[in-house]
């Protein structure tokens, strides 16, 4: 893993060091270039392929996602199997073990809870602009949300409650659930168990790039939604990129991150454990240790070689860390926080003497974590804050998938005949000067005695 010593760096050069290479220049690997040519016979780049799949869809509707569904997934479905049926999703229930159960349903319920007090906590508002006149603003709901679970080979229950509960919770009419199929056509009970839980109220076993489109498109039997959200792989995200403006979408999600603040009080084995938390999702993902404690940063190199010999993804880890680990040497916890805005990372950890005293200085950062106690884990699975988080460095203006990203904030204005005259000339001033006569006369028609 590199190690760079930045005591001395000025903030121009720590910002030129931890900045991110666009989304659209993502390096794709060669076990992705070589599937797409064995499965279409075509040398198709993976934004070309996406771009094919989604314009198919929009035209074909559901013979296209079956198509696509066969030919990518290997799973045949028909019409009517595609949709995920009550029966099933009881079976689910049914057949996980309870306390595996429980502790789902306790984990949706930590995240319905936060977001209940988010939405309360967010009123609408009106003020008086005159004797009978008021503006103001209302928040409402999009009508029908998709969310993608990413699935097949792996579950991922923890995402069906940090994408789904958000959207129920702001009062969304119809979450409607996407998810691949396992080679045999059927969906990993606990996700299942998971979408009940949530309040999800249709799932289809549809993946990939297909999925987006028929969401964002509607086909004969899945509908069209007004948002999409939820990580997926290269292909979904670049079908989200590809359908927004025919709906909205959360965020274009990249490779997990984390970068760790930690001082001389930290616990190397703690900080081991938790860069390899991320570095095991994926060789593109990042794992950073900001420390100005030279003894600390050896452990933690040492640390990471112990724990990195008996873990089950060691080689994604190990490479990981080989290709994006970092361990920066800084002058103080100052220049700490200066990493951390240049970075603007998905998770950031401070395992200092004082968590907390760094928090007024930290401006870009999806989800923080404070004190040893609170790794990153517990907010990935169970604290109730979404696990959907800006990457890439995009926490620099982009939110964590919350209430907010399901609701649409209308203005609304009511003036009453007296105030709008004795604003009439102002208004008509200000269009007339931008030539929009129309807009003048609607404005001066209603100071006619005889209009």
């Amino acid at each position: 893993m590199k190690r760079i010593d930045l005591r001395g760096a000025v903030e121009a050069e720590i910002a030129r060091l931890l900045a991110k290479p666009a989304f659209d220049e993502v390096i794709v690997s060669e076990n992705v270039r070589k599937r797409i040519e064995q499965t279409f016979g075509a040398e198709l780049t993976p934004t070309a392929l996406v771009e094919k799949i989604v314009q198919d869809v929009r035209q074909g509707g559901d013979q296209a996602v079956l198509d696509y569904t066969a030919k990518i997934d290997g799973v045949t479905l028909s019409v009517a199997g595609m949709e995920v049926s009550m029966a099933e999703i009881a079976s689910a229930m049914a057949v996980i073990e309870p306390e595996l159960l429980a502790a789902l349903r306790q984990a949706a319920e930590n995240v319905r809870q936060f977001h209940q007090e988010q939405k309360e906590n967010d009123r609408p508002w009106s003020s008086s602009r005159g004797e009978n006149s008021w503006v103001g603003q209302r928040r409402t709901p999009v009508d029908r949300a998709g969310v993608y679970v990413p699935g097949g080979t792996a579950a991922y229950p923890s995402s069906v409650l940090m994408t789904a509960i958000p959207a129920v919770v702001a009062g969304v009419r119809e979450v409607i659930m996407m998810v691949p199929p396992a080679k045999d056509g059927s969906v990993n009970p606990l996700v299942l168990a998971a979408a009940k839980l949530a309040g999800v109220h249709r799932i289809f076993r549809i993946g990939g790039a297909q999925a987006i489109a028929a969401l964002a498109f509607g086909t004969g039997t899945i509908p069209r939604v007004d948002k999409i959200v939820g990580p997926g792989n290269l292909f979904v995200t670049l079908a989200k990129k590809a359908v927004y403006g025919h709906c909205d979408i959360d965020m274009l999600a990249g490779p997990s991150e984390i970068m760790i603040v930690a001082d001389h009080s930290a616990k190397p084995a703690f900080i081991a454990a938790d860069m390899l938390s991320q570095a095991e999702h994926d060789e593109l993902a990042s794992s950073i240790l900001v420390t100005d404690n030279d003894v600390l940063a050896n452990q933690v190199e040492q640390e990471l070689e112990l724990q990195l010999a008996d873990l089950p993804r060691s080689a994604t880890a190990r490479a990981a860390l080989e290709k994006q680990g970092l361990i920066l040497l800084v002058d103080d916890l100052e220049q700490a926080v200066q990493c951390v805005n240049a970075a603007a990372p998905e998770h950031l950890e401070i395992l200092t003497t004082e968590p907390a005293a760094l928090l007024p200085g930290i401006r870009h950062a999806g989800a923080i974590f404070l004190g040893a106690w609170t790794p990153e884990p517990l907010g990935d699975y169970f604290a109730g804050p979404s696990h959907v988080l800006p990457t890439g460095g995009t926490a620099r203006y982009a939110s964590v998938l919350n209430v907010d990203t399901f609701m649409k904030t209308t203005s609304i204005i009511a003036y009453g005949e007296r105030d709008l005259s004795s604003q009439a000339a102002a208004i008509i001033r200000l269009a007339e000067a931008e030539g929009l006569s129309a807009h003048a006369r609607a404005i001066s028609i209603r100071g006619k005695k005889d209009a």
